[in-house]
């Protein structure tokens, strides 16, 4: 009987971690959107000042143009063993023209994820190819005078 129970508390053991591997982690990233507060930025109405009272500081603003803001927020799930994966993604873009007005409020999701697959494991580069003694002893015999503080008397 004692040998059953234990039979039983393994298998009841077991399934529960193995639902917990199949589950995996749910994790969330980024801003939290209101959207209601969201679609109340209105174009022409509201400036910097006013999204940044609604919204707060956006995750980053534009690389080129720091009169684009965006919010982005993002849900992925992590299984035992494999790669995350984005479930749900929303990036709010709130445009400004010079004066700081609002000119353009803009939504996507994850739709716009690029997903890029690396060809090999080596980035081409151009010149020419060369082995691992060319590069243990290319540069013997190769003197540069201008390692050395001397500069070249032809110039």
């Amino acid at each position: 009987m004692a040998f059953t129970w234990i039979k039983l508390a393994t298998a009841v053991t077991a399934m529960g971690l193995a639902s917990g591997c199949a589950m995996g982690v749910q994790d969330h990233r980024g801003f939290v959107i209101d959207k209601e507060l969201a679609q109340g930025i209105q174009v022409g109405v509201d400036n910097k000042e006013s999204v940044a009272k609604t919204l707060g500081r956006p995750t980053f603003t534009g690389q080129f143009n720091e009169n684009d803001w965006y919010y982005v927020s993002q849900d992925t799930r992590t299984v035992a063993f494999k790669s995350q994966r984005t479930e749900d993604q929303e990036v709010l873009h709130v445009a400004f023209d010079a004066s700081g007005n609002v000119v353009a409020v803009n939504r996507t999701d994850e739709t716009l994820i690029a997903s890029i697959d690396p060809v090999k494991d080596k980035t081409p580069t151009l010149g020419r190819k060369r082995g691992f003694f060319d590069e243990l002893f290319g540069n013997i015999g190769v003197f540069n005078s201008g390692a050395l503080g001397q500069t070249n008397p032809e110039n």
